[in-house]
């Protein structure tokens, strides 16, 4: 793949659901982590199959992959962020303060929001935090399908300027005079995604139509957040090894029309195509 030549850090898969952004991280892990380079390998999908893929049972911290020396892996789980988010802020008063007073902090960061920002914060880390991963060459990020991503992408300026303006001094993660480390974590985190000597991101599609659009509506709302450094993988492209067979015939051809017509904001891009294979 081209764009391992000369990779930056952090490489962000993104894309549809189904398009293979999962294969192509992983096999991008694999490679860097075969060249000696130490890589981990993170999943930020709710969903994520990560551990089937990679014969690994995967957790909220780091597991090395026995097969593949030099990669570790992570998935990281809103439910168990959260939860561990919790126990950091609430664990400290349990027998200090009255029961139904922990009660109350408790239910206070009971809430969806609690969720989505714990979660993120655990992405925010691995990018915005050097002392976090300063034992990796590089961090390979498999996302979840393109909606999921693009609100976890948003959420670093919009979290940050968010703490910059509020006048309440509360938020949905506790008070803010104790999150100013989080808040320096998540400027960071900007300036490392628009950084394009440290990030690319990486827009994975099938060879068609449905596929591309939905690629070019990421790529254009990611260029607005300021992650300019974008790439294509049209990935599955089929050729015809059969020049009778009429089935086949048609299928290199819808691949190919629906690649001449591919919106011209993808067709700009660096592109790297991956060929449709037999498994066996």
């Amino acid at each position: 793949m081209q764009f391992l030549n000369a990779p930056t850090r952090n490489l962000l898969f993104t894309g549809k659901g189904g398009v293979g952004k999962t294969s192509m991280a992983c096999a991008t892990a694999v490679q860097l982590a075969d060249r000696g380079l130490r890589a981990l390998l993170v999943s930020t999908d709710p969903a994520s199959n990560l551990d089937e893929v990679l014969g690994t049972r995967l957790a909220n911290e780091p597991t090395a992959i026995q097969s593949v020396p030099n990669l570790m892996a992570m998935n990281i789980d809103p439910e168990t962020a959260a939860r561990e988010y919790l126990e950091r802020m609430v664990g400290p008063y349990r027998g200090v303060l009255p029961d139904a007073a922990v009660a109350s902090m408790a239910e206070q960061f009971s809430g969806s929001c609690t969720l989505e920002i714990a979660s993120f914060d655990e992405f925010a880390k691995l990018l915005g935090d050097h002392d976090a991963t300063s034992t990796f060459d590089h961090i390979i990020f498999d996302t979840a399908p393109t909606g999921h991503t693009l609100r976890l992408l948003s959420l670093p300026s919009a979290w940050s300027g968010f703490m910059e303006t509020n006048t309440s001094g509360t938020s949905c993660l506790g008070p803010l005079a104790g999150l100013q480390a989080q808040q320096e974590i998540y400027k960071r985190t900007v300036s490392s995604l628009s950084d394009q000597k440290t990030t690319t991101l990486m827009l994975v599609s099938r060879p068609e139509a449905s596929a591309f659009r939905e690629a070019q509506r990421t790529s254009e709302e990611l260029r607005a957040l300021g992650v300019g450094n974008q790439r294509l993988i049209v990935n599955g492209v089929f050729a015809n090894r059969t020049p009778g067979d009429a089935i086949a015939v048609a299928m290199q051809a819808r691949g190919e029309a629906a690649i001449a017509i591919m919106p011209e904001t993808l067709a700009k891009l660096p592109r790297t195509t991956i060929p449709l294979i037999s498994s066996g």
